[in-house]
């Protein structure tokens, strides 16, 4: 059976949420989610300061481009599995 199409909050016990959660801070906080985070803020200040309408989209490291959220997100098109 294929997994439901609609994205369901994970049923975790309260002891497992709060570690996912420090897990989750900790990989956010990391030196190189920093540096994405902050280029990605430099551009899209950029874009708008230029009158670009960048809403929906994403900033894609690989080709220092805005993409939708859906082709970013998901790989290009061709899933997530071999980033």
């Amino acid at each position: 059976m294929k997994s439901s199409p609609i994205k369901l909050k994970q049923k975790l016990s309260p002891l497992a949420a709060k570690k996912k959660a420090e897990r989750d801070l900790a990989a956010a906080n990391t030196n190189k989610r920093s540096t994405f985070r902050a280029e990605s803020q430099k551009k899209r200040r950029a874009a708008k300061k230029a009158g670009k309408d960048i809403s929906g989209m994403d900033y894609d490291h690989r080709t220092s481009s805005f993409k939708s959220v859906a082709y970013n997100r998901g790989g290009g098109g061709k899933g997530t599995k071999n980033e």
